[in-house]
């Protein structure tokens, strides 16, 4: 089963990102210990594409894809950005925490907490058009 929608790239729009999950996630009967940290990966990402590659510009909008498997085994988000910045989220290495609190640096956590909510991340790129594909296992 498939589940689609366009968000406007602004930060205000990120609650409309964590009920799309949320709900589609819930009608296959997946227990909140999966959801709540899949909404924060998913979250993480779409907030990234929408602050870094489309500076929040309302006027854009970003796809959000959700696809089950048919057994209900697994789950995969697709973020599609069009932006024509886009980021390989594959070859990103996170700072270490040593790193960050020398630095007094806020921020810098979100990556490293998605690489290890999600079972598989892909990034695909094309000349117009990234993808960021979020895999998850369904226990």
């Amino acid at each position: 089963m498939e589940y689609k929608c366009k968000i406007p790239c602004k930060k205000e729009k990120l609650g409309e990102v964590r009920s799309f999950v949320r709900n589609s996630m819930q009608e296959h009967n997946i227990s909140e210990n999966v959801i709540e940290p899949v909404i924060l990966a998913v979250d993480e990402v779409c907030a990234n594409v929408i602050i870094h590659s489309y500076g929040c510009n309302s006027r854009k909008k970003m796809d959000l894809n959700i696809l089950f498997a048919k057994d209900n085994s697994s789950v995969t988000f697709e973020i599609h950005d069009a932006s024509g910045c886009s980021f390989n989220i594959e070859n990103y290495e996170a700072p270490s925490i040593d790193q960050l609190i020398r630095e007094k640096r806020k921020g810098g956590l979100g990556l490293r907490i998605v690489k290890q909510i999600m079972d598989r991340i892909e990034f695909e790129s094309q000349p117009k058009l990234s993808t960021y594909r979020l895999y998850k296992k369904i226990p």
